[in-house]
Order: C-alpha cells, then sequence, then structure tokens
C-alpha cells in the first residue's frame, strides 16, 4: 500500500454488478453522491467500465472505482483492463478478487503491484479468516471481509466473523480499512454491522433490484451516519 488513500470511516461501498449501466446508473451515482454529501458518508462506487468516466465527471464526494483490472503493462493484451486506462477514464481505485472475478493469491499481489504502480487505490475481496490474514499481508488500501456463501442471501456475517477479521487486519496492517459486507439488505443490515465494530459496509443486489435504489441507498448511507455516531458520538 504505497499510495495512502483518503478514506475515513464510516463509509459505504455500492457496486451494481451488471445490473445497472449508462443513463441509469448515472442518475442513482447522482443520488448517491448527493446522499453521501448529506450524510458525510465517504462512499465508494464500483462501476462497470463504461460508466467510470460520466459518473466521474458528474460527482463530488463519491470515489469511482473500477470493478477489476489485469496486471498487464502497457502493449500487447487485447480484451484486457489496464491500470492506466482506468486512472486516465477517471477512476481512484480498483476492486480486486471479488467472488465473481476471483484471482489467485499469486495475481493478485501482481495486481495490487500494478495498481500500486500507477496509484490506483485498491480494494480486495477475502472469502475466509484465512483469506483475510493472506491479503491483508498484501497491503490492499481497504480489505473486503464477506464470506462468499451469504453474497445475495440477505443473511449477513456473524458478530464473532465481523470481530475477528476486524482485529486480524488491524494485527497485520492497522492503516488498511475493513468493511463487512454480504447479505446487506437494508438500513437495519447496515446498521447493525457497523455497530458490531466495522468501519464500512456495502451492498449490490439490495440497492440494485430495490423498488427505489436512490431511497434505498440513501437509507443505508443514513444507517452508516446514524451506527457510527450512536458509537463514537452519542454514547
Amino acid at each position: 500500500m504505497r499510495h495512502p488513500f483518503p478514506l475515513k470511516p464510516p463509509f459505504f461501498e455500492f457496486g451494481p454488478k451488471a445490473y445497472l449501466y449508462g443513463e441509469t446508473m448515472l442518475n442513482l451515482a447522482r443520488a448517491i453522491d448527493a446522499s453521501a454529501i448529506r450524510h458525510d458518508v465517504d462512499v465508494i462506487l464500483t462501476v462497470g467500465y463504461t460508466d467510470i468516466r460520466p459518473v466521474a465527471d458528474n460527482t463530488q464526494r463519491v470515489k469511482v472505482f473500477a470493478p477489476h483490472m489485469d496486471p498487464l503493462p502497457i502493449g500487447a493484451g487485447s480484451g484486457a483492463v489496464l491500470a492506466e486506462a482506468i486512472k486516465e477514464a477517471g477512476a481512484v481505485g480498483v476492486q480486486l478478487n471479488h467472488c465473481e472475478k476471483p484471482l489467485s493469491l499469486d495475481v493478485l499481489e501482481q495486481t495490487i503491484r500494478r495498481a500500486d504502480e500507477v496509484g490506483l487505490a485498491t480494494m480486495a475481496c477475502a472469502d475466509s479468516v484465512e483469506d483475510v490474514k493472506a491479503i491483508a499481508a498484501m497491503g490492499p488500501n481497504v480489505l473486503v471481509a464477506e464470506p462468499t456463501e451469504l453474497i445475495g442471501t440477505g443473511t449477513t456475517s456473524d458478530a464473532s466473523y465481523v470481530l475477528e477479521t476486524i482485529a486480524a487486519v488491524q494485527a497485520l496492517n492497522p492503516n488498511i480499512m475493513v468493511l463487512q459486507a454480504a447479505g446487506i439488505s437494508n438500513g437495519r443490515d447496515v446498521y447493525n454491522v457497523i455497530r458490531q465494530g466495522a468501519q464500512g459496509t456495502g451492498c449490490s443486489s439490495g440497492i440494485a433490484k430495490a423498488g427505489d435504489p436512490a431511497a434505498m441507498a440513501e437509507e443505508m448511507i443514513r444507517s452508516v451516519r446514524k451506527a457510527w455516531d450512536d458509537i463514537h458520538v452519542n454514547h
């Protein structure tokens, strides 16, 4: 983690996967940006490659991430995702090792180093406590701790997993921000996981498939702020 990344707790991440794109994604990004400003919560938006530039150009507070990149240098590599191209499009970081785009540990480490070279922040996903420890040792800026079997289920991680993974990362590198995700489907889930000690949380299908995605995002971002303040301000 050679490049410090300006992210402060509490924070939130939304990744639309392939549910949303184009004008629909841009309109939602503007709404999420307004919620981020209103509640003073840093928000990472992990959008599709073709949405990076329009979202980056039309938001103020959100931090735009790419959903993946490859570790190759400039040159041959048709179809690969180049770090420099992501950065020039307006992204400030990249998500790596999502369960839908998994990487071997050696390729993940190469890709984190490649992102470091061009000044992109890295948000690396991990499954088990053992994965969390191995990936934290690589020094990503953000580590996403989420049991793969819970993703998209509406069932969230239990408190013991949240506490153990946070402690493991803090012991290895206290500069890494820890995001606890998987199964987050409403503001109550968000509130509970922040109260358990998470610095941040996130959601994909819970927002993307909601009847009113902007309203659900607002509910979740508001809950991030309320839970954090209930611990650190209002206690």
